[in-house]
């Protein structure tokens, strides 16, 4: 069945990928985006005919996300999936955190998810079907930096679970996708100044790879299927085993080549 789609942080490489996974599974795809003309230069590089949508939208303000589901449902009818792909990081450290980052980065990452669920969720509800997909990171279960992002993403998780379970009967699912490093623009201005870090970085992941932006929407698309009519209230990590657990730190641990 064929769904209008809603994908929050558009313009970005993963909203991008999304977009386009979803349109070859025969979905109307809507993006919501902050940054007007990243969202015009999606909208040119995805081809999505006239089953694409773009319209400039910020999760830090309720009336936008209102007004922008209002004009996404008059172009596309009932919003059917919600995924909260809206994301990103202030500050490093906590010493370099102070009140204003800690509360934008809760803000965007956290109650952006929850302002664009209220703004679909009583339609979902009326409908008696409905799947919501919060992309989480694997900052939500280790401590890999950014405080108040990762903090930010283990309150999505958590979100997710209460959604799963106060609206499992009105027939809509809730799911989370817990990523690790993942290839995207964010990483080119470290790469441009040391062209060695993706390698470096990929040590800590036992598969040696970090992901790219089409796993995350495969995932994202598995999630939306029917083969996944009964998982709700997962949190799924998509991380390259990173979560699982390191041979660099167990070799010194035991003493023990791995």
């Amino acid at each position: 069945m064929s769904e209008t789609v809603l994908v929050t942080g558009g313009a970005g490489d993963i909203g991008r990928a999304l977009a386009r996974r979803f349109l070859a599974g025969g979905h109307r795809v809507v993006l919501f985006d902050r940054d007007g003309t990243a969202l015009e230069g999606a909208a040119r590089d995805i081809v999505g005919g006239d089953r694409l949508v773009c319209i400039t939208a910020d999760v830090t303000d309720s009336a936008s996300i209102g007004e922008a589901v209002t004009r996404a449902e008059a172009a596309f009818g009932p919003i059917g999936v919600l995924v909260n792909n809206a994301g990103g990081v202030i500050a490093p450290t906590l010493a370099s955190t102070d009140e204003a980052a800690w509360l934008a980065d809760l803000d965007l990452n956290l109650n952006g998810a929850w302002r664009c669920v209220r703004a679909v969720q009583d339609g979902m509800m009326m409908r008696r079907r409905g799947i919501i997909i919060n992309i989480s990171s694997a900052n939500a279960t280790g401590i890999y930096g950014y405080p108040a992002y990762s903090s930010a993403k283990a309150g999505l998780e958590h979100f997710t679970r209460f959604l799963a379970v106060e609206l499992g009967r009105h027939g809509i699912r809730a799911n989370a996708i817990a990523p690790g490093s993942v290839r995207t623009q964010a990483w080119n201005e470290r790469v441009a100044q040391d062209p060695e870090i993706l390698e470096r970085v990929k040590r800590w992941y036992p598969l040696g790879e970090v992901c790219e932006p089409e796993d995350v929407a495969g995932l994202a698309a598995f999630l939306v299927s029917p083969d996944a009519r009964m998982i709700t209230g997962a949190v799924i990590a998509l991380d390259g085993g990173l979560t699982a657990g390191s041979t660099t730190m167990a070799r010194e641990f035991c003493g023990a080549e791995f």
